[in-house]
């Protein structure tokens, strides 16, 4: 009978540690990809460029929204987020499409809305995306960023 308590105490340990288990160890590849998303969005809106930076990859290539040039690698790309230091500007993720290519690379794509700061002012930038965020050695980052103003209904 002790060892029939024992078994039990075990299992019972065991479905309360599956209970509790964080969700994202069970998230798939367009969870995952979308929190890097959500991380990115969150890095831009606390304006620090080296947070902006660490959701790419090293490699990464940024079209950026009002930039001219491609911006390949982590310099180029901190350079162009450099002017988003303690600017005051926000992020917001709209609507989103997610397409999984396989277990490590997905394409996001959906419309965000900056909202700069100009002379004091908010002024808001609606904006489309289209990323490609890739898994290295179990991380989830940007592999390509491609934004552009949101063309307005006619």
């Amino acid at each position: 009978m002790d060892s029939f308590i024992r078994i039990c105490l075990v299992r019972i340990l065991v479905l309360c540690m599956l209970a509790f288990t964080p969700a994202a160890a069970f998230a798939g590849p367009a969870e995952d990809a979308n929190a890097a998303l959500a991380r990115w969005s969150a890095a831009y809106t606390s304006n620090d460029p080296e947070a902006i930076v660490g959701n790419y990859w090293p490699d990464a290539i940024l079209l950026g929204t009002v930039s001219p040039v491609i911006s390949i690698g982590a310099d180029a790309i901190r350079t162009y987020f450099s002017a988003v230091k303690g600017s005051g500007n926000k992020n917001e993720i709209g609507e989103t499409h997610t397409i999984v290519l396989d277990d490590n690379a997905v394409v996001l794509t959906g419309f965000y809305l900056f909202t700069r700061t100009v002379n004091g002012q908010p002024v808001p930038g609606p904006s489309r995306f289209t990323m490609l965020a890739t898994r290295r050695d179990g991380v989830w980052r940007i592999a390509h960023h491609h934004s552009s103003p949101q063309v307005q209904a006619k």
